[in-house]
């Protein structure tokens, strides 16, 4: 399994996640090319080396109108320096602007637009509650301006780019002060930032300083599968990204791609036995689960009491989602209890490529580990293109296998 650790001992901000993880790809050069040419209005970005404390990075500069920008490091809450800085109210807002340029991207996967705009909902909602106005009311300088566009595309692109399996992110470290933005003087983290990060293990640290920004903590938040220190991996590649700011310690975002070897997982199985649900509402249930975290849903016919014919439902899920599953489970469901085991799940690593075809986009999944390898293409994407061209699944996967050697 392909592991991203990301070492946030000096916090995090957008230009430093990207520049971080462009220092893990083959080729970081033909990476800028594709960022450059999707189409982020006024914007052109590039990665240069940078040294802190002795120690090589890059660092990822971002050119708005041909001017470069540095505010955006230290926070979306700045002095209000920004290129663009409207006030925007009308309905659908920001968000709804972001949406329509980020759609308009060229060369971009919907995987990473959908990454993206998921990335702006963590960071518009954090900006709402903290302003206390809906999502759409909230000011262009607060989300929208350009240099952050670019940041949060650039640290989504580099990351699908990359493509691991699990990301693991280390406790945060904020840095603790003041800091100056467009409202006056506030506490760091910044109030976006401190929203964001709640529920995630951060620490201020010795070092006074906005280390971590709005942006850096929407960016680990959306991407993070869990957060902790590094996990035993072999480290195949590390790469540093530059902040813009010289600290006492090098201002340094690390990054490290390595695999994990083929271990058990160990999980909750949690099912239940009902005897009072429609077909429907069982569906409704299962699917619900998934969508909730569950890693496994399914059911099994039962003989129950009274001789009643029931279901009984299988659950498995991650330890740190028993809470949450439980939760959905009796919301969903009739039943008044359940069992917990603790099991192991034995899994082959898994990876997702995305081939460019005639076709369109077509996903392969490739799963590999204990001296076997297994390819599957994605199902949506088959009947996609059986529907297009009005031929079977089977002739459709032959005709991308076709055209894929």
């Amino acid at each position: 399994m392909k592991i991203l650790y990301l070492d946030c001992g000096m916090g995090a901000a957008g230009d430093m996640l990207t520049a971080a993880v462009a220092g893990l790809l083959p080729d970081p050069d033909a990476f800028i090319k594709k960022l450059n040419s999707a189409g982020i209005p006024g914007v052109m970005t590039d990665l240069k080396e940078s040294v802190k404390c002795g120690i090589t990075g890059l660092h990822f500069s971002v050119f708005v109108d041909g001017d470069e920008v540095w505010e955006h490091r230290h926070g979306l809450h700045d002095d209000g320096h920004h290129h663009e800085h409207h006030h925007n109210h009308h309905h659908g807002g920001v968000m709804h602007r972001i949406t329509h340029t980020v759609e308009d991207f060229e060369g971009v996967s919907d995987k990473v637009k959908k990454d993206i705009l998921g990335v702006y909902s963590i960071l518009a909602q954090a900006e709402s509650s903290v302003h206390g106005v809906p999502v759409e009311e909230i000011h262009f300088h607060e989300i929208g301006t350009a240099d952050a566009l670019a940041d949060i595309t650039a640290a989504s692109l580099a990351i699908n780019e990359l493509a691991p399996d699990e990301i693991v992110v280390s406790p945060v470290r904020t840095g603790f002060g003041k800091v100056k933005c467009a409202h006056g003087i506030l506490p760091v983290p910044a109030p976006a930032a401190a929203r964001i990060l709640e529920g995630i293990p951060t620490y201020a640290g010795d070092i006074e300083g906005e280390l971590c920004t709005p942006t850096g903590a929407a960016l680990l938040k959306y991407f993070a599968t869990r957060f902790e220190n590094q996990p035993l991996m072999k480290a195949e590649k590390t790469a540093y990204g530059a902040g813009a700011k010289d600290f006492p310690a090098a201002n340094c975002v690390r990054a490290v791609i390595g695999e994990t070897e083929n271990t058990a997982q160990t999980v909750c199985e949690i099912s239940f036995n009902v005897d009072d649900m429609t077909a429907e509402e069982t569906g409704f249930a299962c699917e619900a689960l998934l969508e909730g975290g569950a890693l496994e849903v399914f059911t099994l016919p039962a003989g129950m009491k009274k001789s009643r014919p029931g279901t009984m439902i299988t659950v498995l899920c991650k330890q740190a989602d028993r809470d949450k599953i439980l939760s959905l489970i009796f919301r969903h469901t009739s039943t008044i209890g359940v069992r917990e085991t603790a099991v192991k799940r034995y899994v082959l690593d898994r990876r997702t490529v995305t081939l460019d075809t005639p076709c369109g986009e077509v996903r392969k999944k490739v799963s590999s580990g204990y001296g076997v390898t297994k390819e599957k293409y994605e199902y949506e994407d088959l009947a996609r293109i059986a529907k297009d061209r009005g031929i079977s699944l089977r002739e459709a996967q032959a005709l991308i296998e076709k055209e894929n050697g």
